[in-house]
């Protein structure tokens, strides 16, 4: 599971102001342990404006990303949760999770990208991911759904 998610990658954050803090915000932990560089956020920001926030995927989750050529070094996720949530896009869904993802290749993220869909596709798992505030919790979760 360290090879997409460690530990010291998952945050609690109380809220953001805008959705682009919340990308800043996001995607910061992959720049700070060099796995993308900072044009990684300048991609994603410029990514939105012309497609729109492709990335919120359902109610409450974003997977925050952009292509691996935007200064992608080495695949890892990075997950945020905020207590109060975050709209990408006047009328569009509510995010509370913000998974950073920053993937190298189109394989190397697979076994994450399936934890993901796993967790949001039931409930109750997305109701502890939303309702954590342990890093320790969060990681067990995704690890018991690779």
């Amino acid at each position: 599971m360290s090879q997409v998610l460690k530990k010291e990658n998952i945050y609690f954050k109380n809220k953001v102001e805008t959705w682009q803090e919340a990308v800043q915000i996001a995607v910061l932990p992959l720049i700070d342990q060099g796995y993308c560089e900072d044009r990684y956020i300048d991609g994603i920001l410029e990514n939105t404006k012309k497609y729109g926030p492709y990335y919120v995927l359902c109610e409450d989750m974003a997977l925050i990303h952009a292509n691996s050529e935007q200064g992608v070094r080495a695949t890892q996720i990075a997950i945020t949760i905020l207590s109060e949530p975050i709209k990408f896009k006047e009328g569009g869904y509510d995010v509370r999770a913000l998974i950073a993802l920053a993937a190298k290749d189109s394989s190397s993220h697979m076994s994450a990208l399936r934890a993901i869909s796993k967790i949001f596709a039931d409930e109750s798992k997305k109701n502890i991911l939303l309702k954590s505030h342990s890093r320790e919790d969060i990681y067990n979760l995704f690890e018991l759904n690779l």
